[in-house]
């Protein structure tokens, strides 16, 4: 089964449909079973905030855009947000369109790794997905602080950056963890296969490098990172956390490191995951944050958006996923 997405432009539910031909089903011919509750998106349409749907059309494994949210055509906000709480986006919509009702249905948003957000900003905000193109430019972004920082200083965001909430890692696993993976240490084991963040568009590697050395030493970070990426054991993702416990949910996978509000998500829908707490002293923790994008089209729209997300509703949202408010200096 080949790795590798057509491009950049992350075709996921061509990705997803190869994935299953991997998933140890007969090799004879059969009728397809479209798996929609292994498969994501996984929040029963809570994730599509258009009020006008019009037709729909989405088969699982086949023709489902994960993390295009909305209909950019009549939006009068539009957020690019990393893909690290995707889940937590349909609740903080809601709570944001309910507060303010002119914004209901109005609203589009895309939740891929940070990365591929600003090579697509830097595409003039056209993105294609196999033979699908579109062009949206966004009004708000929002990654880590570090990422968010760095698009300011080189001019992608104006303004300041707000943050709002920190994430810490954790070690995702099949549920009743048959791999019996207790520390990061673990992850090192030839035997253990895992799903990692990709380090060419997903800012979390590095911290997840952190807490293999903290774990380990740099041999630790060595072993998951180079030598088992080249024999196989460990899978980079292709497009981003999504893909790790779908990798676990086939039996693909034994762990992969994700933030902890990932893994208390896939347990609440009832996935068969669950997850491996890492010490403090060897875990990282990310702050995130949003900027205003520079010519932003709704700049009032998209400033109301990153004030709500440090507001106590939003943080309620968060928490509730295992976020801790952002405690900084403003």
């Amino acid at each position: 089964m080949s790795r590798q997405l057509n491009g950049s432009c992350l075709v996921l539910a061509a990705a997803l449909a190869s994935l299953a031909l991997g998933s140890g089903e007969a090799a004879t011919p059969a009728a397809p079973h479209y798996r929609g509750a292994l498969f994501p998106p996984w929040q029963k349409g809570a994730n599509a905030p258009a009020t006008d749907k019009g037709l729909a059309f989405t088969v699982p494994e086949v023709n489902v855009l994960a993390d295009f949210h909305g209909n950019p055509a009549n939006a009068r906000l539009v957020i690019f947000v990393a893909g690290n709480y995707y889940f937590a986006m349909a609740p903080l919509v809601a709570q944001f369109t309910s507060a303010h009702p002119s914004y209901k249905g109005r609203v589009f948003y895309e939740t891929l790794p940070p990365g591929i957000l600003l090579r697509q900003m830097k595409a003039g905000g056209t993105i294609t997905l196999g033979n699908f193109t579109m062009t949206v430019k966004p009004d708000v972004f929002a990654a880590g602080l570090k990422k968010v920082k760095a698009a300011i200083k080189s001019g992608v965001l104006t303004g300041k950056a707000i943050p709002y909430v920190t994430n810490d890692l954790t070690i995702m696993i099949n549920k009743g963890n048959p791999a019996h993976i207790a520390t990061l240490a673990d992850l090192g084991r030839p035997e253990v296969r895992l799903s990692m963040p990709n380090p060419a568009w997903e800012g979390v590697a590095r911290q997840i490098k952190a807490s293999l050395v903290k774990a380990g030493g740099q041999a630790l970070s060595d072993e998951v990172y180079d030598t088992k990426v080249k024999s196989g054991a460990t899978i980079l993702t292709h497009v981003h956390h999504r893909q790790t416990p779908l990798y676990l949910m086939q039996g693909l996978a034994d762990a992969g490191v994700t933030w902890k509000s990932e893994a208390i998500f896939q347990e609440q829908v009832g996935h068969a995951i669950g997850h491996v707490d890492i010490p403090a002293g060897q875990n990282t923790v990310a702050i995130y944050a949003s900027a205003l994008v520079k010519g932003a089209a709704h700049p009032d729209a998209g400033l109301l958006w990153a004030q709500f997300l440090a507001s106590p509703p939003a943080l309620k949202i968060f928490e509730s996923y295992g976020f801790k408010a952002w405690k900084g200096s403003k």
